[in-house]
């Protein structure tokens, strides 16, 4: 069961073990682009390559859904991403029960946005969880677990990148550890737990009077969606890459702007903006568009 990008290498791990892969479940097919034409997830369209029957119950706490379910006779139902809680009947249903691969190191993060919250509060380390699952978010008994180095070039989406395949490998050893009778399922600490909550477009709004260091990881793990953005006049300006620069100034002041640098002060030092686009513009790395948008030294972000 799983839907986006994120579950891909999960499911090509389990099609490449030699396994019986009966069935993939995702999320139903979404309207996407201006032509909002029907577009499959990436799970389905990988599924499907490979001949394997997709399920995407509008649902899941139908009769009929999990009478499907049934019918295929899971022995092990594998979630990576499928982005809804499973109830219980679902959850009670395959004989070695459901295992989740979860992007982070449980019980941190648990809930939907685990690698975008990470990256937001400045996280330097992440990793995979595998679990078996439970009634609630992410609460499950832990199976394995792999962590990886945060560091300063990654956002949220390619620290997703790397964390999908990891999720792979680490499943894959899941499963050859409950084969080999080694599963060890290990309590979560309830007083560590910390959430990771589904994102809002909302959550990208720049605060500048926050430190410039917060506000570099809030673009960080806000990229690639919801993305940040900020208030420029009567434009909303979207910010996509930044880096921690000198000066001070009032938050949200242009400190320095010539053809190739813009520069923004904050709550504590100040932010040089790398990649950007105004509202009705294009995405363009900063010198390109600071050739067609002047942008005064003094002006105010965010007002």
């Amino acid at each position: 069961m799983g839907t986006p990008e994120f579950a891909v290498p999960s499911l090509k791990a389990l099609i490449g073990s030699g396994d019986d892969v009966v069935a993939v479940v995702a999320q139903p097919d979404k309207p996407k682009g201006r032509g909002h034409k029907l577009t499959p997830p990436p799970s389905k369209v990988l599924a499907e390559v490979h001949n394997i029957p997709v399920l995407q119950p509008q649902n899941i706490k139908t009769d009929e859904f999990l009478q499907e379910l049934k019918s295929l006779k899971p022995d092990l139902i594998c979630v990576t991403a499928y982005g809804k809680i499973l109830p219980k009947d679902v959850l009670d249903l395959p004989r070695y029960g459901c295992i989740n691969v979860h992007a982070s190191l449980l019980p941190k993060y648990r809930g939907a946005a685990p690698i975008n919250w990470a990256v937001v509060r400045g996280e330097k380390t992440t990793g995979i969880t595998t679990m078996l699952m439970d009634a609630g978010m992410d609460t499950g008994e832990m199976l394995l677990k792999k962590g990886i180095r945060i560091v300063e070039e990654d956002d949220a989406g390619s620290l997703s990148e790397q964390l999908s395949q990891i999720g792979g490998e680490l499943l894959l050893q899941t499963i050859a550890d409950l084969k080999e009778g080694k599963w060890s399922p290990v309590k979560q600490n309830e007083s560590q737990a910390t959430y990771a909550p589904m994102l809002k477009k909302s959550d990208g709004e720049i605060k500048w009077d926050e430190p410039a260091v917060k506000i570099r990881d809030l673009v960080r793990g806000m990229s690639p969606w919801p993305g940040t953005f900020t208030k420029l006049g009567d434009k909303i300006l979207k910010i996509y890459k930044t880096r921690i620069a000198e000066g001070q100034g009032r938050p949200g002041e242009v400190i320095r702007s010539d053809k190739n640098t813009l520069v923004v002060a904050s709550g504590d030092g100040a932010l040089e903006i790398l990649e950007l686009q105004i509202e009705g513009g294009k995405r363009l790395e900063i010198k390109p568009f600071l050739s067609g948008h002047q942008i005064e030294k003094g002006t105010m972000f965010g007002v």
